[in-house]
């Protein structure tokens, strides 16, 4: 699996459709208007997000590996 930050996880998600609503310190959190799911994406730098972490920020925005 490819390692990306968390600032490069935010443009997918605002290119399918997420948007940011609020920003708590370091997290950026992103809804979508038909589904009532909230994703926190830690944004710190450019550090890369860990793979597990990754995974599920995937599974809940319904997005593939091969959008990055």
């Amino acid at each position: 699996m490819k390692s990306i930050s968390g600032k490069e996880l935010c443009k997918v998600l605002e290119k399918n459709g997420w948007l940011l609503k609020t920003i708590h310190g370091s997290h950026h959190v992103y809804m979508k208007a038909e589904r009532n799911e909230r994703i926190s994406i830690p944004v710190h730098g450019n550090k890369d997000l860990k793979a597990g972490m990754l995974k599920a920020i995937m599974k809940i925005a319904g997005i593939d590996e091969s959008e990055f």
